[in-house]
């Protein structure tokens, strides 16, 4: 994402700014990877596929697999991965995989400085692209299995301040983007960026919206790695 914070995860490398979005920092990342592939963000929303919002019949969180579930078996659950690599000065409980603090600076989404303190609800771990929205748009029909992964895919994740966050419910690019106007080009490019990766659809007014926000960034870089499509068999069942 635009703005990096320490604590990286392994499998997140440092994504760059590019034209129309603020620079980057250097000393970790924070978001999903840039290697350099799959060309540029505002290309890759001109090929995602438009049809109309299907029915929110049938979704609930459940449908996504257990919350958090450690799909990359690394021993630490989902929210504590993205909190190591989000926050920055971070500190632990008991060893190195349950977060009980740390600073957001700045938070992403509003451009505050959050304070994260585990028991309290001042950071959320948001889904870039809303489980509901995907449900809409192709995850209704897919096996147990990568719905699982979509929902703790690192690609997907980030740590924002609660209270913005709750304000964006399950809308996609028509009907919500960032306070922060600087940080919506890297925002729309995670969202083209895992749409891409799942083959989910967008509808014809999200296609404009985020075609809208990445001309202002025309050289704005798509985000990629993340987990595999399909999470361990383990969990696949549930």
């Amino acid at each position: 994402m635009t703005r990096l914070r320490g604590g990286a995860v392994t499998a997140v490398a440092v994504l760059v700014a590019v034209t129309g979005c603020k620079s980057e920092q250097a000393d970790g990342a924070a978001g999903p990877e840039d290697n350099g592939s799959g060309g540029a963000a505002l290309t890759a929303a001109g090929s995602l596929t438009v049809k109309g919002r299907a029915p929110k019949t049938g979704y609930s969180r459940a449908r996504f697999g257990t919350a958090w579930a450690d799909t990359d078996s690394n021993s630490c659950d989902t929210r504590d991965d993205i909190l190591k690599r989000d926050l920055r000065s971070v500190k632990f409980t008991g060893g190195t995989c349950k977060v009980s603090y740390g600073l957001l600076q700045p938070d992403p989404y509003s451009g505050k400085d959050i304070t994260y303190r585990r028991g309290r609800s001042q950071v959320d771990i948001d889904h870039v692209v809303a489980l509901s929205d995907a449900w809409q748009k192709g995850a209704k029909y897919w096996a147990p299995g990568k719905r699982i992964a979509l929902a703790n895919d690192p690609l997907n994740l980030i740590a924002v301040d609660a209270s913005t966050n709750r304000g964006k419910g399950d809308g996609d690019a028509a009907t919500w983007l960032p306070p922060d106007k600087g940080y919506r080009c890297t925002y729309v490019a995670a969202q083209v960026a895992v749409k891409k990766k799942y083959g989910l659809w967008v509808t014809a007014a999200e296609k404009t919206a985020m075609k809208k926000v990445l001309a202002t960034c025309p050289n704005q870089k798509l985000p990629s790695g993340g987990n595999p499509t399909t999470a361990p068999e383990r969990f696949r069942a549930r």
